[in-house]
């Protein structure tokens, strides 16, 4: 068998150096918003089986959406669709080739988090 030198190579620098700006929070923000719906529709799912199972299943899942969990699920729910949305459209705005700027793409992701917010509250205001 080979005698292996081990080398001293330096550590992944970043960690250290590396400062996360916006344009990748609001990025990395997309993908984990689109994968947290799946609570929400796993949720609405089991309350619309639970319904079509009988009246007893029903109570029990009904009581879960209808609590503060379900209505804190359901209002981060509203909030990650309206924050998706508007992450797709600024993708679609940066594969026309435009706002790819740096001030230009951090006032978009300031855009998109004060937008989806707002959005998210009227949607509340006019659900209840």
């Amino acid at each position: 068998m080979a005698d292996v030198k081990q080398v001293k190579r330096p550590l992944s620098p970043h960690l250290q150096i590396y400062r996360p700006q916006l344009t990748s929070i609001t990025s990395i923000l997309a993908r984990i918003t689109g994968n947290a719906l799946i609570v929400s529709v796993v949720l609405a799912v089991w309350w619309l089986l639970a319904a079509a199972v009988g009246p007893d299943y029903f109570a029990t899942a009904n009581a879960v959406v209808t609590s503060w969990f379900g209505d804190l699920v359901f209002a981060a729910s509203a909030w990650a669709v309206w924050y998706h949305y508007l992450a797709g459209l600024r993708h679609l705005y940066f594969d026309a080739g435009k706002g790819l700027e740096i001030k230009t793409a951090e006032m978009l992701g300031m855009v998109m988090i004060g937008g989806s917010v707002v959005l998210t509250l009227i949607t509340i205001i006019l659900v209840q």
